[in-house]
């Protein structure tokens, strides 16, 4: 799919707290791709902001004045030997799909994270998305694992896949 010339990907700022929220809630209500079984409540951006620090960037894309998706880098683990290895996430608005945003997004986020020094990404992706199975495929990451029926939502068992995209560096 081309890259949409429309869209603007930029760091995510205050006034954009609530439409990611908005968008993520979504999904927690309707999706087994979040293993949040309730919506997250309405917090002070700077809140959320604090959390996606420098070397954990949260990004939206916008068309127009509209957020239309976001992702971030987060930490993997809290032990030391994780610092360079993290987790990436990444949600499109429900009436946005098909419109190349989710791999503006993620290019964007595997570049920040490239030159911010991070040696790998994480992606576990619950339930076998096809979708972002074949994104994050298309994008470098391999499989690694599927860790079975390791969360449980809407009264079933739901495994998840995780892929991996190793920035490869002389040690």
């Amino acid at each position: 799919m081309a890259m949409n010339p429309t869209l603007q990907i930029r760091d995510a700022m205050e006034l954009d707290v609530d439409p990611i929220r908005d968008i993520y809630n979504h999904y927690v209500l309707t999706s087994t791709c979040t293993f949040d079984i309730e919506p997250r409540p309405p917090e002070p951006p700077e809140v959320w902001l604090s959390q996606h620090p420098a070397s954990y960037p949260a990004i939206v894309a916008c068309d127009g004045d509209k957020v239309v998706g976001w992702a971030t880098l987060s930490p993997h683990r809290t032990r030391c030997a994780y610092q360079n290895t993290v987790e990436s996430s990444v949600y499109i608005h429900r009436d946005q799909h098909r419109r190349g945003i989710g791999r503006q997004l993620m290019k964007d986020l595997v570049q920040r994270a490239a030159t911010l020094g991070h040696h790998t990404i994480l992606a576990g992706i619950a339930d076998h998305q096809q979708a972002s199975l074949r994104l994050h495929e298309a994008l470098g990451f391999t499989s690694v694992g599927c860790l079975r029926e390791v969360g449980y939502k809407f009264g079933r068992w739901i495994d998840v896949d995780w892929m991996q995209l190793l920035f490869w560096r002389e040690s």
